[in-house]
């Protein structure tokens, strides 16, 4: 199958003056994302300028560890983020279609090589079996018309397992590679213009999905900024007036962008990194972190044939031997002839490999390989051809009665239509050859021995997955490029039940009757590479959250466009660079465990938005009343870094302690129900612990006669000396208040895990009790820990609290006492929401 004599090619010199011009196969570059610009985004955005700015300021006055508590949370998010877009972004740049390998072009009426990306358009390639396509472009000869030279293996393109024959003039894409034979190639469309160039700068787009929770958080962080900025800038307004100092200012700001719970994404960010931990543990690399999350929410699976749900190997089903021939004979007929081809095929190699089936190689005399514009193959051996190929293609050549040729076709159509593979075996007596007089090849009268039924093998564990995602009301639809009814016979076999539809019919269908079938049936076949993008975009149209599963870079771009894209480990370098998810044992079966731990994951992160965001509104409300009452600024920086201890730590544990559950479509609403009763109330008993206490202190310390030893003790508080500092009495007021109010609401987050996590029937006013005993744990083990921080002088004086002297306790446990109780009932009885009107059906 070469042509005789080689087309001309370009010259060294018109090669050049075209690569100057910009029309050579030059590789497609790194993506947009550049690094400068994910560093602004991440690091340098407006939160955390806000945070440096104070951070800076408070550094310049000498308040490291308010700066460090400040500045710190945000920074370390700010640097995962980084890295993690960083670390993406590297992964698209390196991903390449193409191999590197050199390849033939005919310059100066001379081949030579030379590497891919100095191709240029117009030049004349040499093409072999083995070679990857570089360039787009015709096939050049002038053999005969429209008889192929090149066979083309295009399923990494097209999803298509079969060979398919080019003739001269038959145009090659690149990233198809040459099953067989030998010809010349004329470039055409190079570098990004090329089929390969496309599908990479369409792999390579940053096409990621914000995931709900991810947006949730997002809405609830964009609506507390707003809510900082408005009370900021009436607090900061009226301190100026005031005539506050430089440092009060500036600590002030601190804890008001404090209030922003910018720690919900840090969290996040660790609970996503646990979880693809956690899923790799079980066999599934996680690529895109927030695909932990994106995988939960999954309700329908899309899903290749080939490669995926399928081994991409062939068993032997069964060997139907013709009517007066015995099966043994047929066996190993069959075993033999499979084992001495020279050319094995996916086919030959499958039997050859069976165990079952007799036989041992033999001699071969003559041999014509498998080509799919042939469908058959043979050999000659031990004087006798014995040929294997499609049944409707041997038929002509078969001396058996017509009545039996008859019957071999009805009975391999009904095995087709079961969704199985279908050969038949012959044989001609010896002195029969397999090419004609000019060495084609050719068929001479043939006698048929059986039917080979072959089946695509099932990957292990197939059935029970999807069996077992029907029983969550995960639909399944399977996709492939392969015959709509041995699609859905495949289908059928693994359990999957649902009409099927081809390719060319859905194409005829527009609008709301396409979006209509692709919701209707479960089987596509025929499917071309693009058609799969948009089956995966009209079931987005139609509310869905999507997951597509291929091995192929005809799959890239479905991957890309589906809410969560996953890849076998075994399938292109592409589709798997590009996925969110790589299956690497190749099962299916390593999917339900990755969906459970999502779960657990966002499960984990919704319990701990209860907690953050009882934080920011009870520090946000009694900002406002203490200040509204004129008693001071009621909070410092490190004071609120207590938070960390109360609240931060806390939510990583309930994170990764958390059950798996369906993810909450009322996430916001049921928040509201919880934080905004928490919040108002542990605000009002705060603020009145609050006040009560800066009271106390500040008509203690003006009374007359007072113990010499309470003023020492107030001056090592608070750094002024009694009788020399005009605001002595209005600090140690202040510094005794914060100090009070700073143990409740450090008791009253540690009592809400409690309540989100009931060990015991009294926490159980939100939440039935809780089989996991470790939140009553970790509650303790905080509380412990509060009292350490309270009773050693290094860690108190480190928070800036005072000692917890008995006016202060006495005044603190009673408070927490009467909110819990006052809490309990409020949420028991959904007493806002009575209030508000929400408890009542509406007219």
């Amino acid at each position: 199958m070469t042509t005789a004599t080689a087309p001309s090619g370009l010259s060294e010199r018109e090669a050049a003056q075209l690569a100057r011009d910009g029309r050579g196969n030059t590789p497609v570059r790194g993506s947009s994302r550049t690094t400068a610009r994910i560093l602004r985004t991440t690091v340098f955005s407006f939160y955390n300028n806000v945070l440096f700015v104070i951070g800076i300021a408070l550094l310049g006055l000498g308040r490291y560890s308010d700066a460090l508590v400040s500045v710190g949370l945000g920074i370390i998010n700010a640097a995962l983020s980084a890295f993690q877009e960083l670390r993406a972004r590297r992964a698209l740049d390196h991903l390449q279609l193409l191999a590197r390998e050199p390849v033939t072009v005919v310059r100066d009426d001379t081949e030579s090589q030379i590497p891919p990306d100095e191709v240029v358009e117009g030049d004349l390639l040499r093409v072999r079996g083995g070679d990857q396509v570089v360039v787009d472009g015709p096939v050049i000869g002038d053999g005969e018309a429209g008889r192929p030279v090149l066979e083309v293996d295009e399923a990494l393109l097209t999803g298509e397992a079969d060979p398919v024959p080019k003739a001269p003039g038959d145009r090659l894409l690149s990233g198809s590679s040459i099953a067989s034979g030998e010809g010349w190639q004329r470039a055409e469309a190079v570098g990004v213009a090329s089929h390969a160039g496309q599908l990479t700068l369409a792999a390579r787009a940053d096409t990621t999905d914000q995931t709900p929770l991810q947006w949730r958080i997002d809405v609830v962080v964009r609506m507390v900024i707003l809510l900082v900025l408005l009370m900021s800038g009436a607090i900061l307004a009226q301190a100026l007036l005031d005539g506050s100092t430089v440092l009060r200012f500036v600590q002030t700001s601190a804890v008001l962008s404090g209030l922003v719970p910018y720690g919900l994404f840090f969290l996040i960010a660790v609970a996503y990194a646990v979880g693809a931990t956690r899923i790799a543990g079980r066999g599934a690399l996680v690529q895109q972190t927030n695909a932990v999350e994106a995988i939960s929410r999954v309700d329908v699976i899309c899903t290749d044939k080939t490669g995926t749900l399928t081994s991409g190997r062939l068993s032997l089903v069964r060997v139907v031997p013709v009517d007066g021939m015995s099966d043994e004979h047929a066996r190993t007929l069959l075993g033999t002839f499979a084992r001495s081809v020279r050319a094995p095929n996916a086919t030959t190699a499958a039997l050859a490999g069976d165990a079952a089936l007799p036989g041992t190689s033999a001699e071969v005399g003559e041999e014509v390989e498998f080509r799919s514009s042939l469908r058959w193959s043979g050999i000659v051996s031990g004087g006798q051809v014995v040929v294997l190929g499609a049944p409707a293609t041997l038929a002509p050549h078969l001396t058996d009665a017509r009545d039996v040729v008859d019957g071999l076709l009805r009975e391999a159509r009904a095995h087709a239509e079961k969704g199985l593979r279908v050969l038949l075996l012959a044989r001609a007596p010896g002195g029969a050859g397999l090419h004609d007089d000019d060495g084609r090849p050719g068929l001479p009268g043939l006698s048929a021995e059986a039917l080979v039924v072959l089946g695509d093998e099932l990957r292990e564990g197939v059935s029970e997955v999807l069996a077992g995602l029907a029983e969550e009301n995960v639909a399944t639809k399977v996709i492939s490029g392969d015959d709509p009814v041995t699609v859905a016979a495949l289908a059928h076999r693994a359990g999957l039940a649902g009409d099927a539809i081809a390719g060319p019919e859905l194409a005829a269908l527009d609008g709301e009757r396409f979006d209509e079938a692709i919701d209707t049936f479960s089987v596509f076949g025929r499917i071309a590479p693009e058609q799969k993008e948009q089956i995966v975009d009209a079931l987005r149209r139609r509310g869905r959250h999507v997951a597509m599963v291929g091995d192929g870079v005809n799959d890239a771009r479905a991957l890309k466009r589906a809410h969560v894209g996953v890849a076998m480990r075994s399938g292109s370098a592409v589709t798997r660079d590009v996925a969110d998810i790589v299956l690497l044992d190749d099962s299916f079966t390593t999917l339900p465990p990755a969906r459970t731990e999502g779960r657990r994951i966002v499960a984990g992160v919704g319990s701990s938005m209860y907690l953050f965001l009882s934080r920011v509104i009870t520090q946000m409300l009694v900002i406002l009343i203490v200040t509204l009452l004129g008693l001071g600024f009621p909070y410092t920086p490190t004071q609120v870094g207590l938070t960390l201890f109360t609240v931060g730590l806390p939510t990583l544990f309930l994170t990764m302690w958390a059950r798996p559950a369906p993810p909450a479509e009322d996430l916001l609403v049921s928040l509201a129900r919880f934080v905004l009763p928490v919040g108002i109330l542990t605000a009002g008993f705060g603020a009145a612990v609050y006040a009560v206490l800066y009271e106390m202190v500040l008509s203690g310390l003006s009374r007359p006669h007072l113990s010499q030893q309470v003023y020492t003790l107030f001056e090592s508080y608070t750094g002024l000396r009694y009788g020399v500092d005009a605001d002595f009495v209005t600090a140690s007021a202040t510094l005794g208040a914060q100090s009070g109010l700073s143990m409740f609401v450090s008791v009253t987050a540690i009592v809400l895990i409690l309540l989100l996590e009931p060990p015991a029937r009294l926490f159980t006013a939100w939440a039935p009790v809780s089989p996991d005993r470790r939140p009553a744990w970790l509650a303790g083990g905080l509380f412990v820990a509060l009292v350490v921080v309270l009773l050693v002088p290094a860690t108190r004086s480190y928070f800036g609290l005072t000692a917890p002297d008995p006016p202060v306790v006495y005044m603190v446990v009673p408070a927490v006492v009467a909110w819990f109780v006052v809490l309990s009932l409020a949420l028991r009885h959904r007493v806002l929401e009575r209030l508000i009107g929400l408890g009542s059906t509406g007219p």
